[in-house]
């Protein structure tokens, strides 16, 4: 615990794999997704369709006018 590593890499994966999962069952069920994409430092809505939008989260605002979309996400940025 003194190196600042609390949960092993078999743990890491398994909820990597898990929050995976849980995307796609809430897409197939027909609603939008909402997340961080780490790596390009972006917040993303996607819909069941397959478009994406880089988004704003606007704090304070009521739960379904709490963001805004900055522009649509094509294939290469995506």
């Amino acid at each position: 615990m003194g190196s600042g590593h609390f949960f092993d890499d078999e743990f890491k994966i398994a909820v990597q794999r898990a929050g995976a999962r849980a995307r796609l069952e809430t897409l197939e069920a027909g609603v939008p997704v909402f997340y961080r994409d780490a790596q390009r430092k972006l917040d993303v809505m996607e819909y069941p369709s397959g478009l994406k939008f880089e988004i704003r989260f606007l704090i304070g605002s009521p739960g379904d006018q709490n963001y805004e979309v900055i522009r649509k996400l094509d294939e290469t940025a995506a």
